[in-house]
């Protein structure tokens, strides 16, 4: 007797796909733990080690290689701290790697993913902390949970610059 073929529910289908195609809008590092983020055009990710020139711990098991935050979330976020348009919240003051418009960063999750020349593999959420708070004023931590993005390790180097685009690489959903 054979098996029967593997099918998916409608949810699980609907979970497996993601259309949507995301675009690099702004790429920083921070050389140094509590120094200032270096605004880049463009960036070299390094397999097991992160982005070129920014402070992180190398290594195939450090799960914040790369960070990453949604573009549309910023205004969000700023709309929280009741910020005006001329002092909105931007990434590096969240000390985020690489922001990204146009893709639901939380559809990656367990997923790999190409942006520009690198492939990347969703590692978890990335959560506020209480720096936060300290650097931008009362209300940034809660005003960012939620809204923080996701951490991510690097499966294959490339060069990563802005405007490239960010799709899903591996269809299927891990649990």
């Amino acid at each position: 007797m054979r098996p029967e073929p593997y099918s998916t529910s409608p949810l699980q289908a609907l979970i497996a796909a993601v259309p949507q195609r995301g675009q690099v809008r702004w790429i920083g590092v921070r050389p140094d733990k509590r120094g200032d983020m270096l605004i880049l055009d463009a960036v070299e990710a390094r397999r097991e080690a992160g982005l070129t020139g920014d402070y992180s711990r190398p290594g195939p098991r450090n799960a914040r290689q790369v960070t990453l935050i949604q573009w549309e979330h910023l205004a969000v976020i700023s709309a929280l701290l009741s910020r005006d348009a001329q002092h909105p919240i931007m990434p590096e003051d969240l000390r985020r790697n690489i922001a990204v418009s146009g893709i639901n960063l939380f559809s990656l999750k367990g997923r790999r993913f190409r942006i520009g020349q690198a492939i990347l593999e969703t590692t978890g959420w990335c959560q506020p902390c209480a720096k936060l708070e300290q650097r931008l004023g009362l209300g940034t931590f809660q005003a960012v949970r939620g809204h923080g993005g996701i951490t991510a390790r690097v499966l294959h180097s490339g060069i990563i610059r802005l405007g490239d685009p960010l799709e899903v690489e591996q269809l299927e959903y891990v649990e």
